[in-house]
């Protein structure tokens, strides 16, 4: 699938010209190209129609979490029938552990999970291992710290469609060796419930969760729900 540029805009002015000349760079593999503007002066539109006509997965790295927020939300719209993903720290605070000689103290480490990042980053995973290619990440420098072993984390991807045969019990060990929880009451991102022959897996990065019906040993239909109200979307 190609990228789609959706604006109401079109290049203009030295745009035309930078963008030709960043085309030409990447394919004569430049190392390092620098695009030149004050700000408003249209830069990350001019680097969206670039990705437009390269038609490569593209990694956008910022300084900042702040910046990289904001270039998210406009690439968002720039490209909105193509896999935009936000990789940031997921940490809202994080206290290394410390010893202090002086005194003697020493202090435990103490860290905030942000769950909603945590889903971006694993809806970012995701993308990278669905085989698409219109894909925009944008990061801030997290993404150079080790996320693990890219075959270990395909190992652990479950593909189910109607029709597989597989035994209900073999399917929810899968899930569990994915590390979902199994629950019966609270139930959230990464979890999964089990009534009968229906098994309800709500995805960890996602904002919908999956229902699978089983008839036996065989995946009989497979739809999507809302998480609270369990009603198919």
């Amino acid at each position: 699938m190609d990228f789609e540029l959706t604006s109401e805009f079109f290049p203009t002015g030295d745009q035309p010209e930078a963008i030709r000349q960043l085309l030409q760079g990447l394919k004569e593999d430049v190392p390092a190209q620098t695009l030149l503007g004050v700000t408003g002066s249209g830069k990350t539109f001019t680097v969206a129609n670039v990705i437009k006509e390269i038609k490569k997965p593209t990694l956008v790295l910022s300084h900042n979490k702040t910046l990289a927020a904001q270039l998210y939300g406009e690439f968002k719209q720039f490209f909105p029938k193509n896999a935009v993903e936000y990789f940031v720290s997921y940490y809202d605070y994080y206290q290394p552990e410390a010893y202090i000689v002086s005194s003697g103290t020493y202090i435990e480490k103490d860290l905030s999970i942000n769950e909603e990042i945590e889903k971006l980053r694993l809806s970012t995973t995701s993308s990278l291992l669905s085989g698409r290619r219109d894909i925009i990440v944008v990061s801030s420098v997290s993404c150079i710290y080790g996320m693990g072993n890219p075959s270990d984390f395909a190992s652990n991807v479950i593909h189910v469609k109607k029709g597989d045969v597989i035994s209900r019990n073999k399917f929810l060990f899968s899930l569990v060796s994915s590390l979902y929880s199994r629950t019966e009451a609270d139930f959230h991102r990464g979890n999964f419930r089990v009534k009968g022959d229906t098994v309800d897996i709500y995805l960890a990065y996602a904002d919908y969760a999956i229902r699978i019906y089983f008839w036996g040993d065989e995946i009989e239909n497979i739809e999507s729900i809302e998480p609270s109200s369990g009603k198919k979307n």
